[in-house]
């Protein structure tokens, strides 16, 4: 009987302990991006002339949002030069504007801009270099050209024996895979990888696929390095600290930026030149619907967005749940609404959705379940390739 006294008395004061533990104990812990596991690579540069692919994104967000090449800096690393994507250094450049190389005035590090002619850095860029970083962040998707950088980093560095290292940073639209396979033929700096439109990769995970299904030029793999995210798995809800890009101002925006991108591919506005773009829909045309906007230039965001300065008509979907995935409801409203046919397609749409099919489909009067059905068999095959590259299961 004593000893059943004992017994109880220890497990009612481990249970008094558990209820008085902070509510720290319980939570999750920090999201730890692989820029933030300095132990992890820091003794990988030491001595090493290093090269940093990066923009706005490239932060410590535990660490009050320090910019990456602010921190390399800081403890000693040699970092040489900066090379910037799509939308610049400082994440000010409209999409496709011309990046300019430049000189970043708060550190002196010349900047090369890897969009417009020079996508892919020069042998002569990188010939003094011994390790080329490059820290991201994306957004998931086949057609968001920070993955295509990546490739072309990882290309160059191949060819000339330099090593790679991912700073690894989690999936906004991690936790799902979705949409049409790219269809040989139609490779482009919006999709350059037999992928679907919703990846569900990290960049280090899809760099790891890119290594291992040899899709670099003449089937080179680069000596690479992923510094792993601390804490996250995909089916994890991840808030980005920082716009990946000007126009993707919020989660709701980068959560149907796969889904609304396809209007880039159309006559219809997505709402580029407003404060909302990737978050609604219209046309100057009042069939579209009741909601109504008029896109402008925007300094930083849209100089000269598509219908600027017209009145549009359409949906607003800033009412939409977070827990969007990729769908083609929109796409379809819209193409219905118009009455429009092959006109309401621009030359872009095939490059963006990366397969001639879809828009066959469209004009077919094909439902969505329809469609769908049409990418199982290829979704099905890259799942299974998927595995072999996870990092975060």
């Amino acid at each position: 009987m004593k000893q059943t006294k004992n017994s109880f008395l220890i497990y009612f004061l481990a249970f008094s302990l558990t209820l008085c533990a902070t509510p720290a104990t319980f939570s999750q812990q920090p999201i730890l991006t692989g820029a933030e596991r300095s132990e992890l690579y820091l003794p990988l540069l030491e001595g090493k002339r290093v090269g940093f692919v990066g923009n706005q994104t490239s932060i410590m967000p535990q660490s009050a949002n320090k910019h990456v090449v602010d921190f390399l800096l800081e403890k000693g690393v040699q970092v040489k030069k900066v090379f910037v994507p799509e939308h610049g250094f400082r994440g000010t450049a409209d999409a496709g504007e011309k990046v300019d190389n430049s000189v970043d005035q708060k550190t002196g590090l010349p900047i090369i801009s890897l969009y417009g002619n020079n996508k892919k850095p020069s042998a002569a860029q990188i010939a003094d270099l011994d390790v080329v970083i490059f820290d991201l962040q994306d957004v998931g998707t086949r057609f968001f050209t920070y993955i295509s950088t990546m490739h072309y980093v990882m290309e160059a560095c191949a060819e000339q024996g330099k090593k790679v290292i991912i700073f690894d940073r989690p999936n906004p639209n991690g936790s799902y895979i979705d949409g049409p396979m790219m269809k040989p033929g139609f490779e482009s700096f919006v999709g350059m990888h037999n992928i679907p439109i919703v990846h569900g990769l990290t960049v280090g995970e899809l760099a790891k696929m890119i290594n291992g299904e040899k899709w670099l030029k003449g089937g080179l793999t680069v000596d690479l390095e992923v510094i792993p995210v601390s804490n996250w798995t995909h089916d994890m809800a991840y808030s980005l600290p920082v716009k990946p890009s000007p126009n993707l101002p919020n989660d709701l925006a980068i959560k149907l930026y796969p889904s609304m991108c396809f209007f880039e591919g159309t006559v219809v506005s997505l709402g580029r030149g407003t404060l909302y773009p990737f978050q609604v829909y219209g046309y100057p045309d009042p069939k579209f619907g009741d909601f109504q906007f008029t896109p402008v230039s925007i300094d930083g965001m849209s100089k000269t967005p598509p219908l600027q300065d017209k009145l549009c008509y359409g949906r607003d979907l800033r009412g939409e749940s977070m827990d969007h995935q990729f769908t083609l409801e929109y796409l379809l409203e819209a193409y219905t609404k118009s009455g429009m046919r092959e006109k309401f397609f621009n030359n872009f749409f095939n490059t963006l959705a990366g397969t001639d099919e879809l828009k066959k489909q469209i004009l077919a009067g094909k439902t969505e379940a329809e469609i769908r059905e049409s990418w199982k068999a290829g979704l099905e095959e890259y799942k299974g390739k998927r595995e072999k590259y996870l990092i975060y299961k």
